[in-house]
């Protein structure tokens, strides 16, 4: 095997939203049609996993600055505090959109 082949062993999308290749996992997973991430462990991603279909859409991130430039929001499960504050920035957004 080529020292190239081995290097890149899993593939993580960037901030652009585009896989690459790298020679580390991921840290964080993702769902490709919710875009919502979180950490490996979380309860409600692991009882998808069992359930099936959600292994297809999954996708994996280095750090969550990574996830959420690829226009990914935090898990309200396993981000709870991540999540809360995404949602006041979103909720935010939101109220200045309408008064404009």
């Amino acid at each position: 095997m080529s020292a190239r082949r081995s290097a890149a062993r899993f593939t993580l999308l960037g901030a652009d939203g585009k896989p690459h290749p790298s020679a580390t996992p991921g840290t964080l997973g993702g769902h490709r049609d919710t875009k919502i991430f979180g950490r490996l462990d979380c309860p409600a991603a692991l009882r998808a996993l069992a359930r099936g279909g959600y292994a297809r859409q999954r996708v994996f991130f280095t750090d969550a600055a990574t996830a959420r430039a690829a226009g990914y929001r935090p898990c309200g499960v396993c981000l709870r505090d991540e999540y809360r504050a995404w949602k006041a920035g979103a909720n935010a957004r939101a109220t200045r959109a309408r008064r404009d």
